[in-house]
């Protein structure tokens, strides 16, 4: 799990008169993540493309086309079982024809839909002034100018131009006509120019524009009905061809992929080479099957096992021939000797199913090279129970968990799907801690069976929230020690011990050091007592450990280490100790587990208040339902804090609740969107949780960058082998 799937990188050689069927056989397999060949290798070429290449790149291109232009999706095309690709090309052309006409046909009648639209938005604009067209225009002494305007702004600044001997303006709801006598002639531009005014252009036509609108409304209702026709038969063509079209796509990709892969072989006139990575536990199967597909043909090696000690670079076999026995190796190549492409091995993570869906949190960073740890089972470990903290209550976990399977069940996206499950994973959390605190929907439900909680969330105990500080603490002093013992252990792995103690043991030391000293006897009556001390959270105030705070010279020891960390990170990269507060500020950061979870516990908290009304009393703060109908606060500082929409209006009782009739039923929809409301906020802690992991968690050991596995080959959908 923490590791990548083991992989080896093969070498198959051989003539070109098998190459084809080396093709085919790998192409099966789908288990050979193709190295393409760079163009370094003395007397080698890249291939060629085999015979027929460029015409099912064309088919394919075609297809692509029509799909596109039919708007075709497998999830509405269904099975394509049936589909038969027997006279394909024929097949292809006739559909292409066909789906080509009406779509020609389809823009043709959408281009004068518009037109007509445009002609019917600029005719009604002079059907608005009632005038008719031919009065509009031709006139040699006059100019006319109509369109969109305040035509009170007009006939002033009309009024008051020198260039105009007269005018007359016609105005309707929307639009206005100027008929100006210049003196000379753009002097009615001219005067208008500092007005708002859109001008239109007069079409030269005659007769009542209304008229001209119905006719141009015909018209549209016309073209309206063409298109609809079209489209259904465009609809018509997308059903019965849909299957067909999806099943030849996938074929013409699988030929394509084949015809195309020589471009990625090594070759000369006579031979190919070609390089690739299998996962190691079945490189003997691959073999096996290219032994019974070829035979001797081939020369097969694994040339590199991929080492998690050295970036993936372990070769140990000796020099391959090609060629009638020219020698492909040369020096420089792996340590047998062997000329290859260097190229890092593809990451195949390793996870149970379980497990698997918490890599969408890790890929949404990076994958994981080949030479580092993969870390979703870290994050599986740890972020479902850092929200879980926050949240911790039974009726927003269930709520959560049912919109992860909601996901789950209505998308078939892989994405979408590990995206569910990692929400149901939240709300089992959510609920799991919920009972621990006794709270559903904010409400205390241990205190209905006259009991109290394993735990409580402090948010009307000032001890518990504090002790939850002490805990959120701990959390990240333990998660940041096994990032920086994961981080130790890949220096001496991928570089020397010195070096993981100077990279790494000098934060090691820093961490647990001054967490040590912090949490040690030594200067405690610095401290806050709730770290250490007879009320120290460990001990007893709440948590019964009996933890008070190491001895002092516990502590003392904590600040050696801390200043022997320093001292070492010296002998490195010096630069970094000017962040030596970092493990001290990083477990800190932490603590928003305890912020978010009192904040969350405090809206819950008020919209119940909203809804239920609380009151004080000797006992302590609670709901108004907590005891008997009739019953009152007693007590010198009791007192109600808030009556509660439901106490209000005609007293009514409900089993053990004594509410207002009206108050509980109008109040219903504040209180279910004030849990909607604290719903999605509280959505926002898993934010939280994932800052921590990516933020301060990976940043000890993780990089990313690993190459994704892509075998050659293809998962076929709409098609089978034959």
């Amino acid at each position: 799990m923490l590791r990548p799937e083991k992989m080896s990188k093969v070498s198959v050689t051989g003539a070109k008169s098998v190459m084809d069927e080396v093709i085919e056989t790998m192409h099966d397999l789908h288990l050979v993540h193709i190295t393409d060949y760079d163009g370094t290798w003395d007397g080698f070429e890249p291939g060629d493309s085999l015979e027929g290449a460029d015409e099912t790149s064309s088919m394919l291109v075609t297809v692509r086309a029509i799909e596109s232009t039919l708007d075709i999706s497998g999830d509405e095309v269904g099975s394509t079982a049936a589909a038969s690709l027997d006279n394909a090309e024929e097949k292809l052309e006739e559909i292409r024809t066909e789906i080509n006409k009406l779509d020609d046909r389809r823009d043709e009648l959408r281009g004068r839909q518009r037109e007509i639209q445009e002609q019917l938005d600029q005719t009604e604009l002079f059907a608005d002034l009632g005038l008719d067209l031919d009065l509009l225009w031709g006139y040699d002494s006059l100019s006319v100018r109509v369109g969109e305007g305040d035509a009170g702004a007009i006939d002033a600044t009309l009024a008051e131009s020198d260039d105009i001997d007269a005018y007359e303006i016609f105005s309707g709801d929307k639009s206005v006509a100027v008929f100006a006598r210049e003196q000379a002639e753009g002097a009615l531009e001219d005067a208008i120019v500092g007005v708002p005014f859109t001008a239109y252009e007069v079409p030269e036509a005659s007769g009542d524009p209304a008229s001209n609108v119905a006719e141009l409304e015909r018209e549209h209702e016309q073209i309206a009905t063409k298109l609809e026709r079209t489209e259904s038969e465009i609809e018509e063509l997308r059903l019965e061809h849909g299957s067909f079209l999806l099943a030849l796509e996938e074929k013409l990709s699988v030929d394509a992929q084949k015809y195309e892969a020589p471009l990625r072989f090594a070759t000369t006139k006579r031979s190919f080479v070609v390089e690739g990575w299998v996962p190691t536990e079945k490189y003997e199967a691959f073999v096996s099957e290219l032994d019974q597909a070829v035979g001797d043909r081939l020369e097969i090696e694994e040339i590199e096992r991929a080492a998690y000690t050295s970036s993936g670079h372990t070769a140990h076999h000796e020099e391959t021939a090609a060629d009638g026995g020219q020698e492909v190796a040369t020096d420089g190549g792996t340590d047998g000797g062997v000329v290859t492409v260097d190229d890092e091995p593809p990451v195949i993570q390793r996870n149970p199913n379980i497990i698997g869906p918490f890599e969408l949190l890790v890929k949404a960073v990076n994958r994981p090279k080949y030479s580092e740890f993969d870390p979703t089972i870290a994050i599986f470990l740890t972020f479902p129970l850092f929200f879980g903290f926050m949240i911790g209550d039974i009726g927003y976990g269930i709520l959560y968990a049912t919109i992860g399977y909601g996901v789950v069940a209505k998308f078939e996206s892989q994405g979408l799907v590990d995206f569910g499950k990692i929400v149901a994973w939240l709300g089992v959390f959510a609920a799991i801690f919920g009972v621990l605190y006794g709270e559903i929907l904010g409400l205390h439900f241990f205190e209905w069976f006259g009991a109290h909680p394993p735990i409580e969330k402090g948010i009307s105990d000032v001890m518990w929230a504090k002790a939850w500080l002490v805990v959120a603490v701990l959390a990240g002093w333990v998660h940041l020690n096994v990032g920086y013992i994961l981080s130790f252990i890949e220096e001496i792995q991928l570089h020397s011990a010195k070096e993981a103690v100077v990279e790494t043991g000098s934060w090691l030391l820093m961490l647990n050091g001054i967490w040590v000293f912090i949490f040690s006897k030594l200067f405690d009556g610095s401290k806050p007592e709730f770290i250490v001390g007879s009320e120290a959270a460990l001990n007893g105030s709440p948590f019964e450990l009996g933890f008070a705070g190491f001895p002092s010279i516990v502590g003392l020891v904590g600040i050696v280490a801390f200043l022997l960390g320093v001292g070492i990170l010296l002998t490195g990269p010096w630069f970094e100790v000017v962040e030596a507060v970092a493990p001290f500020t990083h477990t800190l950061s932490y603590t928003r587990l305890t912020a978010v979870l009192l904040a969350k516990a405090g809206m819950a908290l008020a919209v119940n208040l909203l809804y239920w009304g609380a009151y004080n009393d000797e006992e302590g703060f609670h709901y108004m339902y907590d005891y008997e109908p009739g019953y009152e606060p007693h007590g010198e500082e009791a007192e109600v804090v808030f009556g509660g929409i439901a106490n209000m209006g005609t007293e009514m009782t409900l089993g053990p609740l004594q509410l207002g009739l009206e108050g509980a039923l109008l109040g219903l929809p504040v209180l279910i969107l004030g849990h909607i409301v604290v719903l999605a906020i509280g959505g926002t802690a898993a934010i939280q949780a994932i800052r921590l992991e990516y933020f301060e968690f990976f940043e000890k050991f993780y990089e990313g960058g690993g190459k994704n596995y892509q075998p050659f080959g293809y998962d076929r959908e709409y098609t089978t082998d034959n």
